[in-house]
């Protein structure tokens, strides 16, 4: 009998994956988690039936959620990360030698035990000195913080269930407030192409760009999510993510990347017209 991973992202719109085998499933006090191995895309992680990541194309939403801001601002030292208990966000970040503190915020402690296990690709620094793991809501959390941090990397799940709270107004205003004067937000921020997707891209754009100076939005093709075409958001106070960037200073890191390069920066920015249009209508 043949074992299929199937995600639906619409009505009439499914996404499958063969699975080798099931490594684990439990029910945590928030979802459910599951690990499948898979031949085509290695291992992968799911809550509550939907895709998180898979060891195939982690990389690609990885890099492009963590390189962005940091090639933008090359002096962060203070970086408060919402969601992310698969590590690999904290894993591109520890490329940086003058990041000096990482907050991790995480609701559930059992995805990170589970990616410590069973993901090793992405949990590989999740023991760094450097990083400091909080199991509470990232809503709360970042609700008493103020002028604390240089980047924010919001790395949440989609906008229902444990996520929820990290697509409001009020959170994106907390951020501000926890952000210094020069400081950074990046968040996942959803797929313009089916129209449940977009219409929670728009909900999220409009309460961003209604609390930050800059807002911008870029791209990424992610082969396993809905559509495989995948947006970010980004928000400072003071910098703009093309306008500003030394690329050249960046590139002396040395850091080695799978997907992300300089070149495909700025070329990240430049957005298919409809979504341009479906951005301007909530920009009003």
């Amino acid at each position: 009998m043949q074992l299929w991973f199937t995600e639906r992202h619409t009505s009439t719109v499914e996404f499958s994956i063969k699975v080798d085998r099931q490594l684990y499933t439990a029910q945590s006090e928030f979802q459910r988690i599951d690990v499948f191995d898979s031949k085509e895309f290695g291992r992968f992680l799911t809550l509550d039936g939907y895709m998180m990541l898979t060891e195939k194309d982690e990389f690609i939403y990885h890099e492009m959620i963590t390189h962005v801001p940091m090639a933008v601002n090359p002096n962060v030292k203070d970086v408060l990360v919402i969601g992310a208990g698969d590590g690999g966000v904290i894993r591109e970040l520890c490329n940086y030698s003058n990041i000096k503190s990482i907050d991790l915020v995480e609701i559930d402690e059992l995805v990170v035990e589970v990616c410590k296990k069973y993901l090793p690709q992405t949990a590989c620094c999740l023991d760094d000195e450097r990083v400091h793991i909080h199991y509470e809501d990232g809503v709360r959390f970042v609700r008493s913080c103020e002028n604390k941090y240089d980047l924010i990397i919001v790395d949440s799940t989609d906008p229902f269930g444990p996520g929820e709270g990290l697509f409001t107004k009020e959170f994106y205003g907390s951020c501000y407030n926890a952000l210094n004067d020069d400081g950074i937000l990046v968040n996942q921020h959803e797929s313009p192409f089916y129209h449940d997707d977009a219409v929670a891209m728009q909900r999220a754009h409009k309460r961003i760009f209604e609390s930050f100076p800059i807002c911008k939005v870029y791209q990424a093709h992610i082969p396993t999510y809905p559509s495989g075409h995948w947006l970010f958001g980004f928000a400072s106070k003071k910098y703009h993510p093309v306008n500003d960037v030394n690329f050249s200073k960046w590139n002396m890191l040395g850091i080695k990347t799978k997907y992300y390069n300089t070149r495909l920066h700025a070329g990240a920015f430049a957005l298919p017209n409809y979504v341009e249009e479906m951005l301007r209508d909530v920009e009003g």
